[in-house]
């Protein structure tokens, strides 16, 4: 396992005592997530004000879980995978919408595929999406400012994502049964 902490309160830099606190008071534990992240207040702090953020945008609660679980099956993180498949439980996103998006299949559903699909093609893309890609998005009902609001997620995302990838961070209790299975992908 990589070399970096899990922090408590009591061990965190005073700058991101706070957000362990809140957090903590929140959920009843610290996620690993947030102890490794607590090394570097800043970034600690930066994925905490972006995940409020992104959660004022114009998506349901079920399309965001379904954003975020998207990103993070793309990004290949062992962490943030079971992390989400347990928030889009707990939002009442369908379990086969959850297991879709962790196979990396279709989603039946043609609302739930066009996002889906649309967040990937960001990804791979780099936000290079052809016109006729985003027109088909639009098309099933989502906004430019919708697409917009998938650059925040895909950067929320990657702050952690990353910090899993180089940090190996450990699954928290909650989230074990639903661990994932990543592997590097290779071009």
């Amino acid at each position: 396992m990589a070399d970096f902490p899990l922090h408590s309160r009591a061990t965190a830099p005073f700058e991101a005592k706070p957000i362990l606190e809140q957090a903590g008071q929140a959920m009843g534990y610290i996620p690993a997530l947030l102890a490794q992240m607590a090394e570097a207040p800043a970034l600690l702090e930066g994925y905490a004000a972006l995940s409020a953020i992104f959660r004022k945008t114009g998506f349901t609660a079920q399309e965001q879980q379904l954003v975020l679980l998207t990103v993070s099956v793309e990004n290949d993180s062992h962490y943030c995978t079971p992390a989400h498949t347990v928030r889009a439980r707990d939002a009442d996103l369908d379990a086969d919408v959850i297991a879709a998006i962790r196979e990396g299949r279709p989603i039946t559903a043609p609302r739930f595929e066009a996002l889906r699909r649309f967040t990937i093609l960001m990804i791979r893309d780099r936000g290079f999406v052809a016109d006729a890609d985003l027109d088909a998005f639009t098309g099933a009902g989502f906004t430019r400012a919708n697409a917009l609001e998938i650059i925040l997620a895909v950067g929320l995302k990657t702050l952690s994502n990353y910090v899993n990838h180089i940090a190996e961070t450990p699954l928290d209790p909650p989230m074990i049964a639903d661990a994932f299975a990543a592997g590097r992908r290779v071009a």
